[in-house]
């Protein structure tokens, strides 16, 4: 097979694999990204066991809450990406939580003080007084989210040289936190190295993870990706480093 037809191979290889959902498995034996010590999973998991009603905001396809293995009596999934929600609903029978669809700004569809628990992997913005709001006196809210300048290797291959970035700094999520009126009782932060073995990979992944290059289309960028790709024939596996922090803030 010629270069010119292995890139073309791969590009479409990329292009053509669904992205509903946040299940990354597809991406196995051609990417892989370090977790983060603190394993959110089981965190998550084992706050479940102990309330009554919890709310999880930007289920994505419901990967994370389907493997809570003690729900508790009222579980409640959010999604904003319409594929995602009926993937979210197939995929959260299995533990009894009802799925509903929002929109992608402010409010939540829920009463002032529904839920001892509210959690979110990854949220795309993160409604501080809302999730205020919603908790129950004493009740938390548990995230994991995306660090500042995560995977920047990867949006500087495909865009440029970039500036440094002024929002998803940890630090800005703990005064956002306390501006709603919440106690911080947990940060911690982790680089984790994420490594790329082939194009198709790299377009698999922005096609899922739309803030890594924003607009991002294989045509709009072919040029962008056939030097990447050029350069992994050349150099081997590229390799990002993708940021990540745990916030836990507890209404008084």
């Amino acid at each position: 097979m010629s270069t010119d037809r292995e890139f073309e191979h791969l590009i479409a290889e990329g292009a053509g694999v669904p992205v509903e959902g946040w299940d990354f498995s597809w991406l196995a034996g051609r990417a892989s990204e370090e977790r983060p010590p603190w394993g959110y999973a089981r965190l998550v998991a084992a706050r479940m066991a102990t309330v009554s009603a919890a709310l999880d905001i930007d289920t994505g396809g419901g990967e994370v809450l389907a493997e809570v293995p003690e729900p508790p009596p009222l579980l409640v999934a959010t999604e904003a990406w319409p594929p995602n929600v009926e993937v979210a609903r197939r995929t959260l029978r299995r533990v009894g939580a009802t799925v509903v669809r929002v929109a992608e700004t402010p409010p939540l569809p829920f009463r002032d003080g529904s839920f001892d628990l509210v959690v979110s992997r990854h949220p795309v913005d993160t409604w501080w007084d809302e999730i205020a709001r919603v908790l129950r006196s004493g009740g938390s809210y548990l995230s994991q989210q995306i660090g500042a300048g995560t995977v920047r290797e990867l949006s500087e291959a495909i865009l440029g040289p970039l500036p440094p970035p002024t929002s998803r700094h940890p630090e800005q999520a703990v005064a956002a936190a306390r501006a709603a009126g919440l106690e911080v009782v947990d940060l911690r932060r982790a680089t984790l190295r994420t490594v790329f073995q082939d194009i198709a990979a790299v377009v698999y992944f922005l096609r899922k993870v739309i803030w890594t290059v924003p607009g991002f289309t294989v045509d709009r960028y072919r040029d962008q990706l056939r030097r990447l790709h050029d350069r992994i024939q050349a150099e081997g596996p590229f390799v990002a480093h993708a940021q990540r922090f745990l916030i836990e803030a507890r209404r008084p």
